[in-house]
């Protein structure tokens, strides 16, 4: 099998502490208030990373303030030490990770919600304006099957490339990314985006995805595979658009997302390592 095993196999995301959602009066108990809220994510991290896109595909900088935190957690238990305050105003003796993202509210000093899909449908749905639409009217249904595409299609087929994990073989996991790729090059074919004429969330999370591919995953699985990944030119050409984006592009923050993997995974890197898909640094905006 042509993959190079991880020492380690990355657990699944813990279920969200947090799940306040946005209202739109204050029986919601945290009605829509331009400038009340607050987030605090890391790019790094692919949740931080799509919400920091649809932030800014939203034009939130002024409703909206973002703290960006570090690439790598500094606490002993994988948590920011700087959102610790926040953990402990919000649940009475908080004995978990203090992780982002964080939606936080500045006038009560507390946490409205660390579930990503949440955060971004309730900026989208109470702060965006009418600039640009990411869940549009009838899209639902189509944003959460690309959502589950990515997640179990790309993220855990790719990690069970490079791994034997408990859901999926070496070789099951690199037969359903590729058909999953396979299935997204044919759709693209003449498609500037995913299921509409404009940016929508599916995009988001469909380019997220494959920057964590590129960035992430490759290290783990041989040339050949990463060469046989690559073979997707209209998927690949689809990926250099978006990142070309000034709301996509600017949040790459490829140092963070090295240092990150690396202090997350004490794997041996294969020779896919060096075989780089996109060249994402001609786009990043951030640095560590």
């Amino acid at each position: 099998m042509s993959v190079t095993p991880l020492a380690t196999v990355r657990s699944a995301q813990p279920a969200p502490a947090f799940r306040g959602r946005i209202g739109r009066d204050a029986r919601s108990g945290h009605y829509a208030v331009p400038r009340r809220y607050r987030l605090h994510l890391a790019p790094a991290c692919p949740n931080g990373l799509r919400i920091a896109v649809v932030h800014s595909l939203l034009g939130l900088d002024d409703a909206c303030p973002v703290t960006f935190l570090d690439a790598v957690p500094d606490g002993p238990d994988g948590g920011h030490s700087v959102l610790r305050p926040l953990y402990e105003a919000s649940a009475h003796r908080y004995a978990g990770a203090a992780v982002g993202p964080v939606l936080s509210d500045d006038w009560s000093g507390r946490i409205v919600s660390t579930h990503a899909p949440d955060i971004t449908r309730d900026l989208a749905r109470h702060f965006g304006g009418g600039r640009t639409a990411p869940y549009p009217c009838g899209a639902e249904s189509e944003i959460e099957a690309v959502e589950r595409m990515c997640g179990q299609g790309i993220e855990q087929a790719a990690q069970a490339a490079g791994t034997v994990g408990p859901e999926l073989a070496p070789g099951e996991g690199l037969d359903r990314l590729l058909e999953t790729l396979g299935s997204l090059e044919r759709w693209l074919v003449g498609r500037e985006y995913l299921i509409r004429d404009q940016i929508t969330a599916a995009d988001v999370e469909l380019w997220v995805a494959l920057v964590q591919l590129d960035t992430v995953h490759r290290h783990h699985l041989d040339a050949a595979v990463v060469h046989r990944i690559a073979d997707h030119p209209v998927l690949w050409a689809y990926a250099r658009r978006l990142a070309a984006h000034p709301a996509f592009g600017v949040h790459l923050d490829l140092d963070g997302i090295a240092r990150r993997h690396h202090a997350h995974c004490q794997g041996l890197e294969a020779a896919g390592s060096a075989v780089q898909i996109l060249d994402w640094a001609g786009h990043a905006g951030r640095s560590a």
